[in-house]
């Protein structure tokens, strides 16, 4: 799953679990009890250089931020985002803020974006944000690039992911002071999509006037996804088969290394069997890509010595979703929108995703507006997993225009 998002808003009623906040750059915002705001004293932990990737051309200053965040143990922790102002001066009030939430890369330090060579649409669109006057701050999330080394990304967990958003937001705008201004939006794709709409339950935290979310193909309904692409591969030839089955391994295995985060006890042989239990453990150094090449590549050795076909091959324990800790992740801690959320929001999503079916996000709207949330739901029949991302980058930015305006 990959990719990112951005939050859409405008409005200034209350939310339950949600930000309140009226459409100035006063600030204002409606606390929720259930959300803890932040008050971290002296957030940014210090200002880096950017390099890996050269947006000189666009950007006034880019930075790579150590700042902290609470983390999902309830512990202050240190995370990495980027930071990208425009050129220019900034206007009277500081540049708006956009949140740009990353897709799956890994829950390996090494997979941060921000240690990586940027993705061709992601600059395509921090270019066009920062052209339109925007200071972007895009954030690793937790566990991703931060300093110990030791903290494992816990992967699509809703709150984990908002937290590393508010906070980052709230870091960057500690250190810009009167150059950026309170409002701020979230955008994400894929996983990042997901945690845009955590940040729209969570925007409270931050203690600044939110505006609304985008989010292109977000991750929800995980058990539905992991069912739904074992049906898909049933009774299929082994070139079908393999695919389908790397790419469902490679997130059931990220998956199971992020609740290792909360649940250290937990092992991949409760998840996985033997040989896959092995390859899943690689998760926790490797990246996503190369994590799939390891699972398509024990498919492929055992497909070719036993007559073509995969019966046999030890892939993930009878059950395995039924598991408390990992009922509960899918139920409840990786999935988004499960309280009402009053500010704006925007989906787009492709009907020809393989990654994120239309039928997981169909259920993610449908139940959303049953619990009051107005959803701005926009779908193609064409649109990949990338494509829904990659065709709609400026009409992204065109979103985030309008938000900031209403």
């Amino acid at each position: 799953m990959k990719k990112q998002l951005i939050i859409l808003t405008t409005l200034s009623t209350c939310i339950f679990l949600s930000a309140c906040n009226d459409n100035n750059d006063s600030g204002s915002y409606v606390s929720s009890p259930s959300i803890p705001e932040n008050n971290i004293q002296n957030p940014v932990v210090r200002m880096d250089a950017y390099t890996s990737t050269d947006m000189s051309l666009v950007a006034n200053e880019s930075l790579l931020m150590t700042y902290k965040m609470l983390g999902i143990n309830n512990k202050e922790v240190q995370a990495t985002a980027l930071v990208f102002t425009p050129k220019g001066v900034p206007p009277v009030g500081g540049w708006p803020i956009v949140a740009w939430a990353h897709g799956t890369t890994g829950v390996a330090d090494v997979c941060a974006p921000s240690r990586n060579v940027m993705d061709e649409n992601v600059k395509t669109m921090i270019t066009q944000l920062l052209a339109q006057g925007y200071v972007v701050v895009a954030p690793d999330y937790e566990g991703l690039g931060e300093p110990s080394g030791k903290e494992i990304h816990p992967f699509l967990n809703v709150k984990s992911e908002a937290y590393s958003i508010t906070d980052a937001v709230v870091a960057a705008k500690s250190y810009l002071g009167a150059k950026a201004a309170t409002r701020w939006v979230a955008v994400g794709h894929s996983q990042g999509g997901q945690a845009a709409l955590g940040a729209a339950q969570y925007a409270s935290r931050a203690k600044l006037t939110y505006k609304g979310t985008i989010a292109v193909a977000p991750a929800s309904n995980l058990d539905l996804i992991l069912n739904a692409g074992e049906l898909s591969a049933a009774n299929q030839p082994v070139a079908v088969q393999i695919p389908t089955y790397t790419n469902l391994d490679t997130y059931t295995a990220l998956i199971t290394a992020g609740l290792r985060n909360p649940n250290p006890s937990l092992q991949y042989s409760q998840i996985f069997k033997t040989p896959s239990d092995s390859i899943a453990a690689q998760a926790e150094s490797v990246c996503a890509p190369a994590l799939g090449q390891s699972f398509a590549a024990g498919l492929t050795e055992y497909s070719n010595k036993n007559n073509n076909t995969l019966v046999g091959y030890g892939r993930t324990q009878d059950g395995f979703l039924n598991l408390p800790v990992v009922k509960n992740f899918t139920s409840t801690d990786g999935q988004p929108l499960t309280v009402k959320v009053s500010t704006p929001i925007k989906i787009y999503q492709g009907q020809a995703d393989t990654t994120v079916p239309l039928i997981a996000t169909n259920k993610l709207v449908t139940e959303a507006k049953l619990a009051g949330t107005n959803i701005n739901f926009i779908t193609n029949e064409t649109w990949t997993h990338g494509s829904a991302y990659s065709l709609n980058i400026s009409n992204i930015v065109t979103d985030v225009n309008t938000l900031f305006t209403q």
